[in-house]
């Protein structure tokens, strides 16, 4: 995540919607699958952006795959 939000060739809108989802995960408000759960809808909101460069996209989508995984772990 932290890649994306450095790479000023992503568009702004972008890397405030990835650290917002940064933030989303490291929030101690709500529970960890919870957390988890908002930030894989904010990166998929995203990820769909025709802005975005593909090499992004394809970060995005690895991300919010871990973060599934993440989610079904902390469920459990």
């Amino acid at each position: 995540m932290e890649n994306i939000i450095e790479d000023t060739t992503v568009p702004r809108n972008i890397r405030k919607a990835i650290d917002e989802a940064r933030e989303k995960i490291l929030s101690k408000e709500n529970s960890m699958d919870v957390n988890v759960t908002s930030a894989i809808y904010i990166m998929d909101d995203i990820s769909n952006d025709i802005n975005m460069p593909s090499h992004t996209r394809t970060e995005i989508w690895t991300i919010i795959s871990e973060l599934e995984s993440v989610r079904e772990q902390t469920k459990g």
